[in-house]
């Protein structure tokens, strides 16, 4: 990645997952990816133009066009990428030098050489939790992306792995760029009035434990109930927050709930608005998250910068993120996510406090213009 170009350089990005209007996990890192790079573009010492794909008109909140970054949307429904995407990259008039897909998703047929970024693999050992149509669509266009890409971006040292194993052509294409956190949004500052503000919004009422993810079964949410119904009675005045959209194959989540009587204990807030985030993290006692495999886990990330212990599975990518501040458990183990959780509820201020500090100094380690600047790096060196 040393060789870089002396020239400008347009770049071609899929901007289709930064634009939507409820962003979890995927869609999060290319929003946030696209407003870093945007922002360095103008700035950056060869000055590279960024045109960013899309099929439904910017959203407001999207970054606004400039000298170096313009949109240009192409109206299509099903197969956007094949039917519109590619023949335009292929025969329109100002074809990028590079195309960038912060996902998965890579154009199969273009004149212009291509980048993605893949999340996990985690579809490939887990693929009971999929619908059949997702898991296969994930499973092809992923091979394909890793095959014809210039370059992979793994954005954990996790996936790297995985995309090793499964994939070992493309062991010397591969290049790790963490995401990161807004600290602007997430961090020790926020008000009271805020927390206050947005538990009264969720109808929340005294302590509670938060989870913060998509609801679907590779986060182990079932295991998270039955963890909880074993400190209930010992905390009974503490609820469990369980924020997210609902996912695929989710229905077994409401139905854990009801087989453990914990009914009025688990609160369900939905999907819930980038701006609620920080305030609803920072009013939680701990953050859960015991998945069975993540790519990342940025609101891991958001809860460290926001001053709140995180319980975590030792699963995936988790460990890079929360590293030592981090209290990990096996995601089959019931009675030890119990007990973590147990643990991080009764310790006594000084305890808490020294498990704050080391979340506080972990995510001086992420920043997306740091990441961004990783990331035009490897686009450059192809």
């Amino acid at each position: 990645m040393e060789r870089l170009v002396n020239k400008k350089m347009v770049i071609g990005f899929d901007g289709n997952e930064a634009n939507i209007e409820e962003r979890v996990g995927v869609n999060v890192y290319a929003y946030d990816l696209l407003c870093a790079i945007s922002k360095l573009l103008c700035k950056w010492p060869r000055k590279h133009k960024l045109i960013v794909y899309l099929k439904n008109k910017s959203l407001l909140d999207m970054p606004k066009e400039t000298s170096c970054l313009k949109y240009k949307v192409i109206k299509g429904g099903g197969a956007w990428i094949l039917r519109k995407l590619v023949p335009e990259l292929l025969f329109g008039k100002s074809r990028p030098d590079i195309f960038f897909s912060p996902s998965h998703y890579l154009p199969p047929f273009t004149f212009m050489p291509g980048v993605c970024s893949i999340m996990d693999l985690g579809y490939l050992e887990f693929s009971g939790q999929f619908k059949k149509r997702d898991y296969w669509q994930l499973k092809v266009w992923s091979a394909i992306s890793i095959y014809i890409s210039k370059a992979v971006i793994a954005i954990s040292n996790s996936t790297r792995k995985d995309i090793v194993r499964h994939y070992p052509f493309a062991s010397k294409k591969i290049y790790l760029t963490y995401p990161a956190f807004d600290s602007k949004k997430f961090n020790t500052k926020i008000q009271e009035e805020d927390v206050r503000r947005i538990k009264k919004r969720y109808a929340i009422v005294g302590d509670y434990i938060l989870f913060l993810s998509t609801l679907k079964p590779s986060k182990n949410l079932e295991g998270l109930f039955g963890a909880f119904s074993l400190i209930k009675e010992q905390f009974p005045r503490t609820k469990l927050v369980v924020t997210g959209k609902k996912g695929w194959l989710c229905d077994t989540i409401y139905k854990k709930v009801e087989e453990l009587r914990l009914k009025d204990d688990v609160i369900f807030t939905g999907f819930i608005p980038e701006e609620d985030k920080p305030a609803i993290i920072k009013g939680a006692r701990l953050f859960v998250l015991p998945s069975f495999w993540e790519g990342f886990g940025l609101d891991v990330l958001n809860a460290l910068a926001c001053g709140i212990p995180v319980v975590v599975s030792d699963a995936g990518s988790l460990p890079e993120v929360a590293g030592n501040a981090g209290v990990y458990v096996k995601p089959d183990d019931i009675k030890g996510m119990s007990d973590a959780i147990k643990m991080v509820l009764t310790m006594d201020k000084m305890e808490y406090n020294k498990l704050v500090e080391k979340g506080l100094e972990q995510v001086k380690k992420f920043s997306w213009e740091k990441t961004a600047r990783e990331t035009l790096r490897i686009l450059e060196s192809i």
